[in-house]
């Protein structure tokens, strides 16, 4: 399936992974009441604290190759980029499509960052360009073409 599964410190990760879980962020929390509805919405299932290779992500959706990261504030010092291109580098050379909210992010814009998460596994439809006005002047955009 393709799928890069915990390997060498496979105990190791699995054990940090469950500790992770029990220690969940309220911004992770607020996500995941949402992203949980995604196998029953969308037919996809996310998998919270999920150990990809020696990492364990946020949430994780295998299928679509995608990472969803909530960013506390030490991720912001440089110690914290530095090891988060790290990481997403090391992701994307497995096929893996990073998406990271701050918790800020999360906790004030949720709607904005399930659209985004949408956006990005191609699931968010177009907002359609309105119709031209009675008077002409005028064009509809084709479908699928923003303006």
């Amino acid at each position: 399936m393709g799928v890069c599964m915990p390997t060498a410190n496979s105990a190791a990760i699995v054990q940090r992974a469950r500790k992770l879980r029990r220690a969940t962020t309220d911004g992770e929390k607020r996500l995941w009441s949402e992203l949980r509805e995604f196998r029953r919405l969308y037919g996809l299932h996310v998998r919270r604290q999920a150990p990809i290779g020696h990492y364990v992500a946020d949430f994780a959706i295998h299928e679509r190759k995608l990472v969803i990261e909530v960013d506390g504030e030490w991720h912001f010092t440089d110690e914290g980029f530095r090891r988060d291109k790290l990481r997403d580098s090391w992701l994307a050379n497995r096929g893996y499509c990073v998406v990271r909210f701050t918790t800020g992010d999360v906790g004030e814009n949720l709607a904005g960052c399930i659209e985004e998460i949408l956006r990005v596994l191609g699931l968010m439809e177009d907002t359609p360009t309105p119709d031209p006005s009675p008077q002409g002047g005028g064009e509809r955009a084709p479908a699928g073409v923003r303006t």
